[in-house]
């Protein structure tokens, strides 16, 4: 049995998917616990935004998701909307590249969600920088990047998996980043 504190495993070992298996599980008990045909369309988009994709959110802002996961969880909410759940087939209006899109480009606004845990990720990387006195910037600093600044830090051999998927949302904020001069006092030449 995987003990989780707090909503997120307290162990991840090797098989990432079976550790994050229980988010599937709970998006697709919520999912089946609702009567599409009473709801119209506008409240199937409302419980998809509020609910379903909120499930996994405080997960995706420590750890960087499967993407078979991320597939599943899509496939869900797709079949969801589709009105497939009972094995009916309907057809297929929409795409799930249409379905992300915002509303003014013509989709329904739906999240991405490896986007939004990539996001997520950054934002773990941006408090590391802006916050560096906190408990958790400080621990992190002493285990993994001493003596250097976050976007510094580089993967080692013993790394845990949240640190690993923080790394991933460094790199990404790195891509966005700039550094301003400012007074010049941190500046090398």
């Amino acid at each position: 049995m995987n003990e989780r504190y707090l909503g997120l495993p307290a162990h991840v070992g090797i098989s990432i998917s079976q550790i994050f298996k229980y988010l599937k599980d709970r998006v697709w008990q919520r999912i089946q616990g609702w009567k599409e045909r009473f709801l119209s369309w506008a409240g199937k988009e409302i419980l998809i935004k509020a609910i379903a994709k909120a499930i996994p959110t405080f997960a995706m802002g420590c750890f960087d998701m499967t993407k078979p996961l991320y597939g599943q969880i899509s496939t869900m909410i797709c079949r969801y909307w589709r009105n497939q759940q009972e094995e009916k087939h309907k057809i297929h209006w929409l795409s799930w590249d249409t379905m992300i899109k915002p509303k003014c480009e013509g989709g329904l606004g739906l999240r991405d969600i490896h986007a939004f845990n990539m996001a997520m990720l950054c934002k773990q990387a941006w408090r590391l920088l802006q916050t560096p006195n906190s408990l958790c910037a400080r621990l992190l600093h002493a285990k993994y990047y001493p003596g250097r600044s976050c976007l510094k830090a580089q993967s080692g051999t013993s790394i845990s998996f949240s640190w690993r998927s923080i790394l991933r949302g460094i790199d990404l904020l790195k891509k966005g980043i700039i550094w301003r001069v400012g007074n010049g006092v941190n500046l090398n030449i």
